[in-house]
């Protein structure tokens, strides 16, 4: 289960004024966002795994809506294509840790994935695997910059001491460094509606 006090977490973010959905496995929770999209709509995505994994673009393309998911572009038009998702209507990510009291951790290289979540979009969607919830700030911090980080240095064949050894951040300085930059949303930004699909099951760095 994806927390022993699972209804009291989903209270919170409720109260916290996020619109919280619930799903047994990430076919539900594919299902789900399928519902919450509106047909013909522009839905840009952050770099995720997890969406990755569950074929979200893949899955919105079949029902009429036009998407901007620069890891599945040319190399040569990953900025274009990027720059289009963060003017999408909708926009589709996931987290690198979320805490129990409500915070959501996100580390960033570019800036993109993050920066969406802030501004630019009728709605957010956060899609988080029952792996990314942590006890408090402190450890949602270090499982983004110990457990996210190396494994996604290592996906992108950064040369990164991390990425070498595989096992926790160095604080390094070199120029592969994938991470810059923090945010952490304590509440839904002001104008822009964010909605959380929590998945009981692991997807996702």
């Amino acid at each position: 289960m994806f927390c022993k006090d699972y209804d009291s977490f989903i209270s919170l973010l409720s109260r916290r004024n996020y619109t919280v959905h619930t799903a047994r496995d990430g076919a539900q929770a594919r299902d789900i966002l399928l519902s919450l999209v509106p047909e013909g709509s522009t839905a840009g995505f952050g770099g995720s795994m997890t969406a990755k994994e569950l074929c979200l673009a893949e899955a919105l393309r079949s029902k009429g809506c036009t998407t901007y998911f620069h890891w599945e572009a040319p190399a040569e038009e990953r900025g274009e294509v990027t720059r289009r998702a963060a003017r999408a209507d909708w926009f589709i990510t996931s987290a690198n840790g979320i805490t129990r009291t409500g915070k959501i951790v996100n580390i960033d290289g570019t800036g993109n994935r993050v920066a969406a979540t802030l501004y630019g979009h009728e709605k957010v969607y956060f899609v988080i695997g029952r792996n990314k919830l942590a006890p408090t700030y402190d450890t949602a911090l270090w499982r983004a910059r110990n457990i996210a980080g190396p494994k996604n240095a290592q996906r992108l064949n950064r040369k990164t001491p991390c990425a070498v050894k595989g096992d926790k951040c160095y604080d390094c300085k070199s120029p592969d460094r994938i991470c810059r930059g923090l945010v952490v949303l304590w509440r839904p930004m002001m104008g822009m509606e964010t909605e959380i699909i929590l998945v009981d099951e692991d997807l996702g760095m």
